[in-house]
């Protein structure tokens, strides 16, 4: 197959989002959208969605909203459900619903154990397992990770443990669904500003020179759908500006390097 201009665009597909109300689901839901698909798409946060709505038909797509919390399977069948009778197939599945809170590996008691493995590893298991039988030969599945999932992340232990795991079931279903040739691929991103990040504020810029916004990772995830990316899978797109690749180095004010 020739790559063309047009093997970017993704008219005539479907891409379902998780945590799409804002930051990067939200940047994706979007820019999805605007290359052509139909998205259908899940949060917590109903005025969020809600507000998603109109921005994606306004690019002339269909969407389907569904408020809920994917770290319940029963939510999960639902909104599978929903997305089968509005759209049928999905061509593109992007897992992005996930979030940690800072805490000393032993003060964080089994609540929190489990809320942040359900959130952060389980749901990613539960969506795609669910939304495997809608999925189209050749289709794309992207999780949406983190650094941390790379590297050592004090105060975010199981989170990171988490996205560490989630990155092993890219490559373990990379081989397990590519005979059907569904390409199974990670962005895992830093310094994105997002809502609730609050850590970020005075943060050092990523190596790069800046810190991210979040079409800086939906940016990759539209690649990740498209044609451009067919012979892509079981692999992870640093989305960072260089921070995984400084391991710990940073810029001085004087353009000189520290650690």
């Amino acid at each position: 197959m020739s790559l063309t201009p047009g093997s970017v665009r993704l008219d005539g597909r479907v891409a379902v989002v998780t945590g799409a109300a804002s930051g990067i689901g939200r940047a994706a839901a979007v820019a999805l959208a605007a290359f052509g698909a139909d998205v259908a798409v899940i949060d917590r946060d109903e005025p969020g969605l809600a507000a998603l709505v109109p921005e994606v038909e306004q690019l002339g797509r269909r969407c389907l909203s569904h408020v809920g919390d994917v770290r319940v399977p029963e939510v999960i069948d639902a909104f599978r459900d929903a997305t089968r009778a509005a759209f049928g197939d999905v061509h593109v599945l992007v897992n992005n619903a996930g979030g940690g809170f800072r805490s000393g590996f032993d003060a964080i008691n089994p609540k929190g154990d489990d809320a942040l493995v359900r959130e952060n590893l389980l749901s990613v298991v539960w969506v795609t397992r669910a939304f495997i039988p809608l999925l189209v030969d050749r289709a794309s599945v992207i999780n949406v990770t983190t650094v941390e999932a790379h590297r050592a992340a004090p105060e975010f232990a199981i989170y990171s443990a988490a996205k560490a795991g989630v990155d092993q079931l890219c490559r373990t279903l990379a081989l397990e669904l590519g005979h059907r040739g569904i390409r199974v691929n990670a962005v895992a991103p830093d310094l994105i500003k997002t809502p609730g990040v609050g850590f970020l504020e005075g943060a050092d810029p990523a190596p790069i020179g800046r810190l991210g916004e979040p079409d800086d990772a939906a940016g990759p995830i539209v690649f990740l759908a498209s044609d451009l990316s067919q012979f892509i899978t079981g692999s992870t797109v640093h989305v960072d500006g260089g921070t995984l690749a400084a391991a710990g180095w940073r810029h001085n004010a004087d353009g000189s390097w520290r650690t």
